[in-house]
């Protein structure tokens, strides 16, 4: 059965008779649905009425609509209310603009705008360069989407994108002190995409790339890159890579291998797999087979995108062209950012020994955990629910901090390089094991050191 996830829980308020013990009647129906009890409180007790809330996690939308019913279909027990816990969390959205200065007097007033403003503005215009100091924009990043490519629910657009924005927002936030704004940009026409970042620039001290679809997406980063003297990060790109190989170097530090000698098998070579690929590559890995819904990828097509391109050139160096069950056969590493359920516990246990399975698709992984788990020594996924999840929110908070703190304007394989170096040092020796090859996001150290080794990589 599916595990449950706090991203389902709900809450029910239920009343009953104290006669019909209502409290126990109400955890039997959960146990017998498989709700996830998380917390239960008697918000009423009378003679007559006993009002209990119940909360519990459910695997899915349906799942708690089933324990629902569940709790309804008893006589003694009457629902009164159910409410969607996630959805009332993001009721009237989850960041908002608070003042770092008081405005509380005239005086106040006068300096934080008119007239004092003015004096700020035309020390700006006189120099630019003091925008940086005088402004938000030494804090501040755009969290910019087309909401073509958003988590595991695709061409959403902007508005339904915008709730993942917000998220990522807060992120920044708690994580390393980044302001960050959401910018969902109704278009997916790069050339509109580009020139709309490029204009909005001068309040940005950097720009967030996040779930645009590939290829679009390469050529989104290249020209405003190109364009731009703010630091340009995609992190459906470069986040997921550095995670992977901080993670990868701790499962292979485990296993006792080299990169540069393992054999890896990737599923998806989109945004995602090729950054990481590179990101391998960059790092010593030279045997990588890799497969896109077109089969193994081995040859150039006509219109490839400059990312395909690079991995045609520089993966596969054998030329295999067997399936990706075949190619599982004696790998020491699978890596998969693509879809549920590609591959079967047998490709597994066809692996060699020491085997490393990072199956990342979200929510539901390229093959089931509890089965991989059965045959491969290391095992990581991109959910929350299960240990070594590969999450991204230990890569870009400390990525912009470093960034920003640095006055850095362009982004390098060697800064990406050493945040993952960074990341997968914050597990000792003494703490690395199969279920902890990467460290916990609220480890307060992360954003710290990755901004460290961001700003070291630049000098």
């Amino acid at each position: 059965m599916a595990s449950t996830s706090p991203g389902y829980a709900i809450t029910i308020r239920v009343d009953g008779h104290p006669s019909a013990q209502p409290v126990a009647q109400i955890t039997a129906a959960l146990v017998k649905t498989g709700a996830s009890i998380t917390a239960l409180d008697v918000v009423e007790s009378t003679i007559e009425k006993v009002v209990i809330d119940v909360t519990c996690d459910a695997i899915n939308a349906e799942h708690a609509e089933e324990i629902t019913a569940e709790i309804t279909a008893n006589k003694d027990l009457n629902v009164r209310k159910v409410s969607d816990r996630t959805f009332l969390l993001h009721l009237g959205g989850k960041i908002e603009v608070t003042s770092k200065v008081p405005l509380k007097t005239r005086d106040d007033l006068s300096r934080a705008y008119t007239p004092g403003v003015a004096r700020i503005c035309q020390a700006i215009a006189e120099d630019k360069s003091d925008a940086r100091r005088l402004t938000i924009k030494r804090n501040t990043v755009a969290v910019v989407t087309d909401g073509s490519a958003v988590l595991g629910l695709g061409n959403i657009g902007p508005e339904a994108a915008l709730p993942v924005m917000e998220g990522k927002a807060a992120l920044f936030k708690r994580f390393a002190d980044v302001d960050a704004w959401p910018v969902c940009l109704d278009t997916q026409d790069v050339d509109e995409i580009v020139r709309t970042v490029q204009i909005i620039a001068p309040v940005y001290g950097g720009i967030n790339l996040e779930d645009i679809s590939a290829p679009r997406c390469f050529e989104v980063e290249r020209r405003l890159r190109e364009l731009l003297d703010i630091p340009v990060f995609h992190d459906d790109q470069h986040g997921t890579a550095i995670v992977v190989l901080a993670a990868l170097t701790n499962a292979l530090k485990l296993v006792k291998k080299n990169l540069s000698d393992a054999k890896i098998v990737m599923i998806g070579v989109g945004a995602a797999g090729t950054a990481i690929a590179r990101l391998l590559v960059a790092s010593g890995a030279q045997h990588i087979i890799g497969y896109d819904r077109h089969g193994v990828v081995h040859a150039h097509r006509d219109g490839d995108d400059p990312m395909r391109t690079w991995f045609v050139d520089n993966c596969n160096p054998g030329e295999f062209r067997g399936d990706v069950h075949e190619a599982l056969n004696g790998a020491d590493v699978f890596i998969g950012v693509s879809g549920s359920n590609l591959i079967k516990e047998e490709d597994v246990a066809s692996m060699a020994p020491g085997s490393i399975v990072f199956a990342l698709a979200n929510p539901d992984p390229e093959i089931d955990p509890v089965l991989a788990r059965k045959h491969a020594a290391v095992v990581a996924t991109g959910r929350s629910d299960q240990p070594n999840q590969i999450n991204n929110v230990l890569a870009f908070p400390g990525i912009f901090r470093g960034l920003l703190d640095g006055n850095i304007t362009k982004i390098t394989d060697k800064m990406l390089t050493a945040a993952a170096m960074a990341i997968a040092e914050c597990v000792s020796d003494e703490q690395l094991n199969a279920n902890f090859i990467i460290p916990s996001v609220f480890d307060p150290r992360i954003a710290t050191v990755v901004a460290s080794a961001v700003r070291k990589a630049n000098l």
